[in-house]
Order: C-alpha cells, then structure tokens, then sequence
C-alpha cells in the first residue's frame, strides 16, 4: 500500500500513475492522483472522468515498465 507521502508527492507534481489491477495490461487505470482516504485512491483518467480504486492495487508511475502483479 503506497504511503500519504508518496502519493502526495505525485499529486503536487501532477505525475501520471499507473494503478495495476490484475495480469492483463489492458485493466491498467492511468491518469492523475486526486485524492485519498484510508482504502481508496481518487484517479483522473485523460478524459477527465474520476475513478475510484483501492489503495491495496499496485501504484507506479506511468512512464516506468510495467511490473507483473504476481511476481
């Protein structure tokens, strides 16, 4: 689970997330960190339309490979 200071850095500096739900690419959230609370994490998607995710999913930057949720 990512920490209140890592995601509020990629909040403030408006870095691109990856959130990494499962083994298949095409399930990916990408977009930008809005909020947080204890379980879950608010994503701004590219069209501008917000997701709701559980903190416990895999959270990277956008820009680095992906890493595979089972290893």
């Amino acid at each position: 689970m990512m920490t209140e200071e890592e995601l509020d850095a990629y909040r403030v500096a408006g870095t691109t997330v990856r959130i990494v739900r499962d083994a298949l690419e095409a399930n990916d959230v990408i977009g930008v960190v809005v909020a947080w609370d204890e379980r879950d994490v608010l994503i701004r998607r590219p069209n501008r339309r917000v997701v709701k995710v559980s903190r416990s999913y895999r959270i990277q930057p956008a820009d680095e490979p992906r890493l595979d949720p089972l290893a």
